[in-house]
């Protein structure tokens, strides 16, 4: 059974329904799922090597970039412990094209990380479609 962790950050609610939706794809492929709102703690880089898959999941903000407070500083700390790691990325925005996440995509890619699948961004509030792709995710990295 693989290990799996979903680690988020969201403002409003829609990043944190996304990683639900991972969970629940990685669940139903059989894996032992570990759901982390990095704004109540309980995940730090150190605990990377315990899982063999991580999902990523933050909201566009500002000028297209990660939450800069919690997601930025987390992620700037895994950065280094990502190679072959497999990983996937989500994350919902309200404006602009998609930049953040293509951005953050490559900087995992150049960190030496093996993404598991395309990420998947939904416009504000995740739909029936969205929640389907996020559990597919889920399951790319059971």
């Amino acid at each position: 059974m693989s290990k799996v962790a979903v680690v988020f950050w969201s403002g409003t609610g829609n990043t944190a329904q996304m990683a639900s939706s991972v969970a629940e794809g990685a669940k139903s492929a059989g894996a032992e799922v570990s759901l982390f709102n990095i704004s109540d703690g309980g995940f730090n880089a150190s605990m990377i090597d315990t899982f063999d898959a991580i999902a990523f999941g933050c909201p566009s903000m500002g000028a297209e970039v990660l939450e800069e407070t919690e997601m930025q500083p987390l992620f700037d700390e895994c950065r280094g412990r990502l190679g072959g790691k497999r990983i996937a990325l989500f994350g919902s925005y309200g404006w602009g094209d998609g930049e953040w996440m293509r951005n953050w995509e490559a900087e995992c890619k150049a960190a030496g990380a093996d993404m598991a699948c395309d990420f998947v961004i939904c416009n504000d509030a995740p739909d029936a479609q969205a929640k389907d792709e996020c559990a597919a995710l889920g399951r790319s990295l059971s």
